[in-house]
């Protein structure tokens, strides 16, 4: 019996370990530091890095003269619910079946978790499409110059699959109020996350970004919160599954 109960305690155990060194990494790969000598200029283009404390996405201008985001999503032209155009794209990664089938956490099924730990899952991008977001807490402002920009776009179109000449992108209804998804390329895993897909896209660009970001935390350390905290913003709640 006491043969027993070590090993059931040991199988209890062996879980709890492995998440405690998983985070343990997460800490570190997200200290190490990419591009650390980068300085954010006093001019140039505004983008924003958002988050619910899970999931992290890059909120972009629909227009500039860098980038027209209609062209590629054809949604950030069109009229949101309330009747009002776009202003900005807000652009995450994630896992496909958890984008298209989880409403919220509670809707995971342990055979989907399993999976996407041990296999992964293909990746899906979400467009979320606001008007006018304001700084916040859960929304932050960073000014990149137009080259950075550049490069920050060049990083977040390589994440959708080419298309054919007259061949429009295939979209997919969202749990998330006013957001649309489509097909992306990349594997989702527990090391390459939709947090990690953040971090890459803004490291690429030359912004300062931890090495390892595979939480919403290793992310957001490296964005200074504004002056004025506010609210999470909208189309980003708190609650909602974003792998």
């Amino acid at each position: 019996m006491t043969r027993w109960r070590r090993w059931l305690a040991g199988l209890i155990a062996l879980p709890c370990a492995a998440l405690a060194l998983f985070l343990l990494a997460a800490w570190i790969g997200s200290s190490l530091p990419r591009n650390p000598d980068w300085t954010e200029p006093a001019e140039g283009v505004t983008i924003m890095v958002e988050t619910n404390g899970i999931h992290t996405g890059i909120v972009m201008p629909v227009i500039s003269p860098v980038k027209d985001w209609r062209a590629t999503f054809p949604s950030a032209g069109l009229p949101r619910a309330d009747g009002q155009l776009p202003t900005h794209v807000a652009i995450g990664w994630g896992e496909k079946e958890v984008f298209l089938s989880t409403p919220t956490w509670s809707d995971l099924k342990p055979a989907t978790a399993l999976r996407i730990a041990l296999r992964g899952g293909e990746g899906l991008v979400r467009v979320g499409h606001y008007v006018r977001p304001a700084p916040s807490e859960y929304h932050r402002p960073l000014t990149l110059r137009p080259a950075e920009y550049a490069r920050l776009v060049e990083r977040v179109e390589a994440a959708l699959p080419p298309l054919a000449p007259g061949e429009t992108r295939v979209t997919y209804d969202s749990f998330e109020e006013g957001a649309r998804n489509y097909d992306a390329t990349g594997r989702y895993t527990l090391a390459n996350t939709c947090n990690q897909w953040v971090g890459d896209t803004l490291a690429h660009a030359g912004i300062a970004m931890g090495r390892w970001t595979p939480l919403a935390g290793g992310v957001m350390k490296w964005v200074p919160e504004p002056a004025a905290p506010g609210q999470p913003p909208s189309g980003a709640t708190a609650g909602k599954a974003s792998s």
